[in-house]
């Protein structure tokens, strides 16, 4: 039977890269957004996978993803947690972060994981599967965002190395922190651009691909866990 993956946030960018290598290697992915369905269905439709739509800054419809794949498939042996925000504030600091932008931060990059690590845990035993959080560079290196979305990473990095510690030799954890990624999303931030270009050892951004092969990469070692691997063309060198 095929390995089942379920990619939240994968739609576009890093996590549709993810799901189609995913796909490419054999397995059935389940695709996920919170909006976008059409785009969501067609991609599914394509790669021979799933649609499941949710808001995984709500914790019931965050806890309810993976009974809903479960449902669907029967079976769960990955988990990719890409889905995250850095909106309204993707860089402001001392100024310009409320309550309300700290909880939800929190609720979609640091929770929802925690919720959907906890909900899959017995498939994933079953299957003797692992868990690859999409974390950021922002969230090993204390710079490059908010506050609060740095903070978010940082804090899911650590639970990483946690769940790992707690879930060995059953299940494995590992995490990726990509810097700067080249999509849509990311084409305006010019400063953002230019210093990966002009500090960067490989002189450019990551492509979503770059990203994708990573995780593929953390789910077929079965020697790897409790990592979270820097993905940022050389810049901490810098």
């Amino acid at each position: 039977m095929r390995r089942v993956a379920l990619v939240t946030g994968s739609v576009s960018g890093i996590g549709e890269a993810t799901a189609r290598r995913l796909a490419a290697d054999g397995m059935v992915v389940a695709v996920h957004s919170r909006t976008s369905r059409e785009a969501g269905i067609a991609l599914a439709g394509e790669i021979g996978g799933t649609y499941h739509q949710a808001d995984l800054g709500d914790d019931d419809a965050a806890a309810g993803l993976v009974p809903e794949v479960l449902d669907r498939h029967g079976r769960l042996d990955v988990l990719v947690n890409n889905a995250g925000i850095s909106w309204p504030v993707p860089h402001a600091q001392l100024d310009g972060l409320t309550a309300a932008d700290w909880r939800r931060l929190l609720d979609v990059n640091l929770i929802a994981p925690w919720l959907l690590c906890t909900a899959a845990l017995p498939a994933l035993r079953e299957a003797g599967g692992c868990i690859v959080n999409v974390t950021s560079h922002a969230g090993v290196r204390p710079k490059g965002s908010s506050i609060a979305y740095s903070a978010s990473k940082a804090a899911l990095n650590h639970v990483t190395r946690l769940l790992a510690a707690a879930l060995g030799p059953d299940v494995r954890v590992n995490a990726v922190a990509p810097g700067l990624v080249d999509t849509p999303l990311t084409a305006s931030w010019t400063d953002a651009q230019e210093l990966w270009r002009t500090a960067s050892p490989m002189r450019r951004a990551a492509q979503p691909s770059d990203v994708a092969d990573l995780i593929a990469t953390l789910i077929t070692n079965t020697y790897l866990t409790g990592e979270v691997i820097l993905l940022d063309g050389g810049l901490n060198l810098r």
